[in-house]
């Protein structure tokens, strides 16, 4: 080969005698010096083990003194306790099987006791009579390899300790999730049956009268501040009443157990709604806006009359939507309660009774703000409003109790998301062509 931007010589014989020098001066290295000064270990041993030469590369790395081991040790003195086991067990049978073992990787005890990895490769030469002589070994340094495998199998043990660690974290995040959905499903539970004890289970039969209530909860998560309650007096009265407490959760529900209790005690003495509804101002405002502690609620009572003729409705209201009545001629208006404040903000709160008579085919509707206050339009920012609660009864009318509220339902499911409060309502009336009454249901 010539060199770049050279001129070959024609007989080439000038490059051969370099090449030749070059060989002839590694040359001079003799063949015991190449043996003692190789990068790997060498030695021989006779056939029962004994060290009978040994290169000064591998007494280097142990160590050790040509005269303290040539003819002094055999070849498992160099080995560790492990490497003297597997060397019996292992490595001296498949050597005389086979008479040759490539690749073994053995642990060397060297000087001070420290361990040197190393590979080993033995092979045995035979006589001319084919009678084994000696074993020849070489050895070659694996600490770095060592070191690498080790280096591999530490990440290998990191990496399984890390996907272990992530399986057990996310089987316990399984469990966490499992855990919470059964503490929500308990907790959806209680309070399902915490609400159901402030509510009637069903309402009573009302002579010549239909009833029917449906109760809109809007999370499973709270209890809810909407009531209502239906209820006899006397053979031809009956009260019932319809509100929502301020705040949501066991506080609501303690205001709305004794408002319930409140307003049923008050119309047993003194069924005359206005005083119903200024006894229970009297009560919530002693107990907690006197004490600093200011709860209230809004609330319809009144008092429905079947003794003679069509019935008599006195109502009235404390800062609650007004009632609205649905015609059996096909109008529907709401009815009037002026004067009625929020029950329990003031000590003293005037309340005014209103009086309706229910004709056949007449029905008379209560409802909380959760209907009236439903969030509409594609950005749910309207609220649906009396007006179209008016407009919505107009194309119902004349309906039936149990109408009445079927049909408000499928509205309430309309609204979607944007029912997002509680609501409760409340229908009685009268019916146009049945001479017996229903029993009352819960349109639940």
């Amino acid at each position: 080969m010539c060199r770049t931007g050279s001129n070959p010589d024609p007989s080439g014989t000038g490059d051969r005698a370099g090449t030749d020098a070059v060989f002839t001066a590694l040359l001079e290295d003799s063949a015991e010096e190449l043996y003692e000064a190789a990068p790997c270990g060498y030695l021989s041993t006779l056939m029962d083990g004994t060290i009978a030469k040994i290169n000064s590369t591998l007494l280097g790395w142990l160590g050790r003194e040509r005269e303290a081991v040539v003819g002094r040790l055999r070849f498992t003195d160099l080995l560790t306790v492990g490497g003297k086991l597997y060397h019996e067990t292992h490595f001296a049978p498949l050597l005389r099987m086979r008479g040759e073992v490539s690749g073994i990787a053995l642990d060397l005890r060297g000087d001070g006791g420290r361990r040197l990895p190393v590979l080993i490769s033995s092979a045995v030469k035979h006589g001319v009579g084919g009678e084994p002589l000696l074993i020849r070994t070489t050895v070659f340094d694996a600490s770095d390899r060592r070191t690498y495998e080790e280096e591999l199998l530490r990440r290998k043990q990191e990496a399984e300790q890390a996907r272990a660690e992530a399986e057990q974290a996310r089987a316990e995040a399984e469990e966490a999730r499992r855990q919470a959905e059964a503490d929500r499903a308990r907790l959806a539970d209680a309070l399902a049956a915490l609400q159901q004890s402030l509510l009637p289970t069903s309402l009573p039969a009302v002579p010549g009268m239909e009833t029917a209530v449906y109760y809109h909860t809007a999370s499973v998560d709270r209890l809810g501040g909407d009531f209502y309650d239906l209820f006899p007096i006397d053979g031809t009265r009956w009260g019932f009443f319809l509100g929502d407490v301020c705040g949501k959760g066991p506080q609501a529900a303690a205001l709305t157990s004794l408002t319930r209790y409140t307003l049923r005690a008050a119309a047993l003495h003194d069924p005359e709604p206005a005083t119903a509804l200024a006894t229970l101002n009297a009560v919530l405002h002693e107990r907690y806006t006197a004490g600093g502690d200011p709860r209230y609620c809004t609330a319809v009572f009144g008092i429905v009359h079947t003794g003679s003729g069509h019935p008599v409705v006195r109502l009235a209201s404390g800062g609650h939507p007004p009632a609205l009545v649905l015609r059996a001629d096909g109008s529907a208006a709401y009815l009037p309660t002026p004067g009625g404040m929020l029950v329990g903000v003031l000590p003293d709160a005037p309340f005014t009774t209103v009086e309706t008579t229910l004709a056949p085919g007449d029905t008379l509707l209560l409802y909380t703000d959760g209907l009236t206050e439903a969030r509409t339009g594609p950005s749910r920012d309207s609220l649906y409003g009396e007006d179209a609660l008016h407009a919505f009864a107009t194309a119902h009318a004349p309906s039936t109790a149990h109408g009445t509220i079927t049909a408000l339902t499928g509205l309430l499911d309309s609204f979607g998301d944007g029912l997002d409060d509680d609501t409760a309502l409340l229908a009685l009336g009268v019916p146009a062509a049945h001479p017996h009454p229903h029993p009352a249901t819960n349109a639940d």
